[in-house]
């Protein structure tokens, strides 16, 4: 009985925080997505709690800096339909689970290092039926973009703040397709664009934009 009220208090908090978030994105979301979303952060939550995934234990918390963070990326993707997207060093699937969710269409790889995390992200692949258009594959970027089954395989690639973006060029860009993306969501990254020029350069890409956030 415990266990049941402490799941209703996490999906009324997780959907108090869903609902706060629609004025700054405003999704239109289907119920089938809502649930999804839900689904997905009380399966973290209840992880998180003997598995190192995130810092972040609080539901607004988890909702405005992993969710609206890992969305905020939308509307700035091309809107052709079934892109291949790559999230290099997804770790707890962020933010390739939510871009997943809002974006359906979307045929996703979750990559990480740690066979822990992608065991987790499994299961909540299984748990919101997201399974037929997303997998997981175990590997470091290093290691994977020297592969020729991976280079140049996916429309997008995108990494959420797990290396310098000198270094994230170099193992991101050649999984890119030609006329891909690589979207690096960065903190201050002025400097750090400054260092990477010329791997982007070299590795045959340009800059397309600087958003902030």
């Amino acid at each position: 009985m415990k266990d049941e009220l402490k799941q209703t208090d996490d999906l009324l908090g997780l959907k108090a925080a869903l609902d706060r978030i629609k004025q700054y994105i405003n999704p239109s979301l289907s119920e089938l997505q809502k649930k999804q979303v839900l689904t997905y952060f009380v399966h973290l939550l209840e992880v998180n709690r003997y598995m190192n995934l995130t810092a972040i234990t609080d539901y607004d918390q988890m909702m405005e800096l992993h969710l609206l963070d890992s969305i905020s990326v939308l509307p700035y993707l091309p809107i052709e339909e079934n892109l291949q997207i790559i999230d290099i060093g997804t770790g707890a699937g962020l933010p390739g689970l939510p871009l997943k969710i809002f974006r359906p269409d979307f045929d996703l790889t979750l990559l990480d290092a740690t066979k822990k995390r992608l065991s987790f992200l499994d299961e909540c692949l299984h748990l919101t039926g997201l399974e037929e258009k997303a997998k997981t594959l175990h590997g470091r970027a290093e290691e994977i973009s020297r592969q020729k089954k991976y280079r140049e395989s996916y429309d997008i690639a995108i990494a959420r703040a797990v290396a310098s973006l000198n270094v994230l060029v170099e193992l991101c860009l050649p999984l890119v397709k030609l006329n891909g993306f690589f979207i690096a969501m960065k903190g201050n990254s002025t400097q750090e664009i400054k260092e990477a020029e010329k791997a982007i350069e070299l590795l045959g890409g340009d800059i397309a934009d600087v958003i902030d956030f």
